[in-house]
């Protein structure tokens, strides 16, 4: 199994940043199989490893220590 991993970076509406790491397992059946590849869904966190949850949109759901959650947008157009 390999995994696929790119970064992309959010704001909020205070200017704050955050670099989300997205992270695709994909798992390679094999020939007997003819299935190929097979990926499960991504796995989202930010750089420090809080976990992040995408509304849809460009809009990221990011909860960090000690705050409540927040809402951080990015124009990525290579999005989940």
């Amino acid at each position: 199994m390999s995994e696929h991993e790119r970064t992309i970076m959010a704001f909020d509406d205070q200017g704050r940043e955050v670099m989300i790491d997205i992270q695709v397992s994909v798992k390679e059946l094999g020939e007997l199989t003819r299935a190929g590849p097979v990926s499960g869904p991504p796995s989202l966190r930010t750089r420090e490893g809080h976990p992040v949850n995408y509304l849809g949109g460009g809009e990221f759901s990011v909860t960090l220590p000690g705050e409540e959650e927040a809402i951080f947008r990015s124009d990525n157009p290579e999005l989940v």
